[in-house]
C-alpha cells in the first residue's frame, strides 16, 4: 500500500482485525496492524463495527482522534524503525524509550513528531523534512 485511499486503509485494519477475531492467519503487514490494534483496546469497538465506522468522519478541532490515522502513524513509525529511515530514527527512538521507560509511550511521543512533519509538509506544499523530524525526536529524547 504505497498510496492507499482512506477506504483502503480502513478496510485493511478492519480485515486484519476480522481475521484475528475469526482465527484466520494473518499475512505480512496484517501482523503489524494487529499488534497495533491490540495495544489500543479503545479502538476495538470501532474495528468490530466496519459498517458503522468505515465512513466515520473525525474532527480534531472537536477533540476527536481518528483511530485509523493513529494506527497508520504507528505503522509508518514501525516501518521507519525496521529500516532505520530516515537514518538515525532508530537511535533517537531508542533514546526516547530509555527516557520514558515504556515503548508504547515512546511510540506515541515519536508519532507526534511524525504527525507534525506530515502536517508541515502538507501545510507548506513541500516534501517532508526528515532532518527537522529527527531534530524534534531527538529533543524529546533529551527532555
Amino acid at each position: 500500500m504505497f498510496n492507499p485511499s482512506r477506504e483502503q486503509v480502513r478496510d485493511f485494519f478492519f480485515e486484519s482485525w476480522r481475521k484475528y477475531r475469526t482465527g484466520e492467519p494473518l499475512a505480512g503487514l496484517e501482523t503489524v496492524a494487529l499488534d497495533i490494534a491490540l495495544a489500543h483496546p479503545e479502538y476495538h469497538p470501532v474495528l468490530d463495527d466496519p459498517a458503522r465506522f468505515r465512513e466515520q468522519e473525525y474532527f480534531p478541532e472537536l477533540g476527536e482522534t481518528n483511530p485509523f490515522l493513529h494506527m497508520s502513524l504507528h505503522m509508518a513509525l514501525e516501518e521507519q524503525l525496521s529500516i532505520d529511515q530516515p537514518q538515525g530514527v532508530s537511535a533517537c527512538f531508542a533514546a526516547l524509550v530509555s527516557r520514558t521507560g515504556d515503548r508504547h509511550k515512546a511510540l506515541h511521543e515519536a508519532i507526534e513528531c511524525l504527525a507534525e512533519m506530515v502536517w508541515r509538509s502538507q501545510r507548506d506544499a513541500a516534501p517532508p523534512d526528515p532532518a527537522a523530524y529527527l531534530e524534534n525526536l531527538g529533543k524529546r529524547a533529551r527532555k
